[in-house]
């Protein structure tokens, strides 16, 4: 299976639909008036709905076991037509998309099972995905485009005694989030240098990411240096990256990544290992990016439970 490691865990939703045709109106009537001799067809085709949609990962081979939170059938009748419409919805890692149109099949073959004894031109078609959110979906690209400046603080990086992976992968990451690199540099690991780069990356880009110096060895003073500068700090991100580490490295609570504004632009302190680095980039591009709207003063929808 694909890995999903790497993925958020956010609320996750599909819609699916399947359409069954009959051939004549009487069919339609002993549907409605439950007169089909293997029983009641709709209750019987959502039941079995149900439990396909919690085995997909049992027939699917590259499918997930996914803890599906609420399944809702519905049916639609239109002539000598039934739509069936499957939503679901979940908490996890990755989409339920296979879920919701292998649960909608199911109904229909289900339907045509116990339509067949009366009616010998039943027809399945258009098996379809209406609707998919959560994960990169949830996130709108307002079609604005943003610019960083990535700061490698390191001692023996700048000393050329080691490669930057960190500040490679933070640029990966970035440029698949259409984030352009305005500047990429390497410095010591001096608080002065910090700061130095701080009132430089604002004055040119929206986001200044820094990464090293967030540990607790005595050159590790890139919080110190950064603090005193910002106008707000914003915990919520800092959680978010340490909350999304400690389930990956148990030492992940011990790094002081830093999150805030100065004036409109966001400034990060990440660490420096490359899986750190890495991994606090996964936990939050790129919704991170919707904190430029709200500092534009756009209306945004938030739920702050």
């Amino acid at each position: 299976m694909v890995d999903i490691t790497h993925k958020n865990t956010t609320l996750r939703q599909a819609i699916a639909q399947a359409t069954v045709f009959v051939s004549k109106e009487a069919t339609i009537e002993a549907i409605k008036n439950n007169t089909i001799p293997k029983g009641n067809v709709f209750e019987m085709a959502k039941t079995a709905g149900l439990f396909a949609v919690k085995k997909t990962s049992d027939i699917i081979p590259d499918c997930h076991p996914i803890p599906i939170e609420h399944t809702e059938v519905q049916y639609q009748i239109e002539g000598l037509k039934i739509i069936i419409e499957l939503s679901i919805k979940t908490i996890y890692k990755t989409g339920v998309e296979v879920e919701a149109m292998h649960g909608a099949s199911v109904i229909a073959l289900t339907m045509y099972d116990m339509l067949k004894p009366v009616d010998k031109n039943v027809q399945i078609q258009n098996i379809k995905l209406l609707e998919k959110k959560g994960g990169k979906s949830s996130y709108k690209d307002s079609g604005a485009s943003y610019s960083a400046t990535v700061v490698v603080c390191s001692d023996s990086i700048s000393q050329g005694k080691k490669e930057d992976k960190a500040g490679k992968a933070i640029i990966a990451k970035l440029k698949s989030c259409n984030v352009t690199i305005d500047e990429y540099c390497i410095i010591p690991d001096e608080k002065s240098a910090i700061q130095t780069e701080v009132n430089r990356g604002i004055t040119r880009s929206d986001l200044i990411i820094f990464t090293g110096g967030t540990g607790l060895s005595p050159r590790d003073q890139t919080p110190e240096a950064i603090l005193p500068l910002l106008d707000r700090r914003i915990p919520g991100i800092e959680e978010a990256i340490r909350n999304y580490g400690q389930d990956r490295m148990p030492y992940a609570m011990l790094s002081r990544s830093v999150a805030g504004v100065i004036g409109k632009s966001l400034v990060l302190a990440l660490p420096g290992s490359t899986n750190g680095a890495k991994e606090s980039m996964d936990a939050i591009f790129p919704s991170v990016l919707h904190i430029f709207k709200v500092l534009q003063g756009e209306r945004h929808d938030t739920n702050t439970n």
